[in-house]
């Protein structure tokens, strides 16, 4: 499927790297933790490292080359790259309040107690929320799977999380814009539908559907031809199993990929987690990160707007165990700041794992996951199809498997 560069005159030691496919086979696969795996690893945008294991789901077969998958989270950078596509076309600002283009959100409050049964009480007016504090995070919103608060219950009850089959993009944030917000905007930081309120953005800015804009701007010029909200007609056998896990067993069936719904058109493109891809796919979109936003010649970004987006965001420097409120995020905490969509090494020692400072990366709730080291050069994407993420060390074990691998530091 991919030509491979020799690992060795790109600096990894092959013999390290063939460490990879016996320790996935004997921890996940054998083990029936994961049904499947699928691992990218490349070197200034080459490859080096390839390997599938596992099968497509229940009774379908060895997992193939060119398997479909829900990249959920993975959605977010890609929506990240299309809104300062705008910005840099002076379109929209970052420092913009986002009521330039959602009059909706004109009167927020602060969450003062109340929710459920018992109507929200009064709270505090909220300062405008701005489009970075969107990209970043800490605009206040939420997410129905923090569960930690009454706010967190209301965006299940609305089933904000998975809008995709009964809400369009303007009832989604009518409906986002009725309840008070968890914190005032730029305070903390919390992971949720906030880069679904800016794909929402990129539609009304460009006038276009955002799988549509997605189509024209990024994936036609980088030649991800797999990748859109939902999956083609006559493609289904394409769309792996998804899986839940549940405690004490194997995970069980949770979206078959024969049948599956996302065959069938949605009202809403989340920009936050709706795309299906392929492993080659975001390859080539990881390729173009590290090459500093242009690949094969086309321009997706300007080097300098990625540089801004894979910079620390939070105030006064600080890491994440510093802002953070959520229960769950694909990131981890301490070491790691937050840029604009990708969450962004600025203390390797204190992540306790091999990387590089100024490495940026995402996951996805299925436990896809993909970095870029931009002082290596080095990009991984991995693919499963797990629910959620949280559930297996399997990412900080790919990095050290693949840092360990490497015999030539450009540090």
């Amino acid at each position: 499927m991919f030509d491979l560069t020799d690992p060795a005159s790109l600096g990894f030691a092959p013999d390290r790297l063939a460490r990879i496919e016996p320790f996935l086979r004997e921890a996940y696969i054998d083990s029936g933790r994961l049904p499947m795996t699928q691992l990218l690893i490349a070197r200034d945008g080459k490859p080096v490292y390839y390997g599938k294991l596992g099968t497509m789901g229940e009774g379908r077969g060895d997992l193939r080359d060119d398997a479909l998958f829900r990249i959920a989270s993975m959605t977010k950078p890609i929506t990240s790259i299309a809104f300062m596509q705008l910005v840099e076309q002076c379109k929209v600002a970052l420092e913009d309040p986002i009521t330039k283009v959602f009059p909706e959100f004109a009167d927020l409050q602060v969450y003062a107690g109340g929710g459920g049964s018992i109507p929200f009480m009064p709270g505090r007016n909220a300062p405008p929320i701005r489009f970075v504090d969107l990209l970043t995070h800490m605009s206040g919103f939420t997410y129905g799977l923090q569960n930690r608060t009454n706010i967190d219950a209301v965006y299940r009850e609305h089933n904000f999380d998975f809008a995709r089959r009964h809400l369009d993009s303007d009832e989604f944030v009518a409906r986002l814009a009725e309840l008070p917000l968890e914190f005032a905007p730029g305070e903390r930081w919390n992971y949720s539908v906030s880069t679904d309120v800016l794909g929402i953005a990129v539609e009304r800015i460009s006038g276009q559907r955002l799988g549509d804009y997605f189509s024209e701007h990024i994936f036609k010029p980088l030649g991800m031809v797999d990748s859109a909200f939902g999956v083609a007609d006559g493609q289904n056998e394409r769309l792996v199993d998804a899986f839940q896990y549940v405690p004490g067993s194997e995970p069980k069936l949770f979206d078959a990929g024969i049948g599956s719904s996302l065959a069938k058109p949605g009202r809403f493109d989340s920009g936050g987690g709706g795309l299906v891809s392929t492993i080659a796919d975001y390859h080539r979109f990881c390729a173009m990160l590290v090459n500093g936003g242009e690949l094969d010649g086309a321009r997706i970004i300007s080097p300098k707007t990625l540089a801004l987006m894979t910079a620390n965001h939070l105030p006064g420097g600080a890491d994440l165990t510093q802002l953070s409120q959520s229960m769950f995020s694909e990131s981890q905490n301490a070491g790691v700041g937050f840029g604009l969509g990708f969450a962004c090494v600025i203390d390797a020692a204190k992540t306790l794992m091999p990387t590089s400072k100024g490495e940026y990366y995402w996951g996805g709730a299925y436990s896809t996951a993909f970095f870029v080291d931009p002082v290596e050069a080095i990009t991984m994407v991995f693919m499963t199809q797990v629910y959620p993420s949280s559930v297996y060390p399997i990412r900080r074990q790919l990095k050290t498997l693949i840092y360990s691998a490497l015999a030539d530091s450009r540090a």
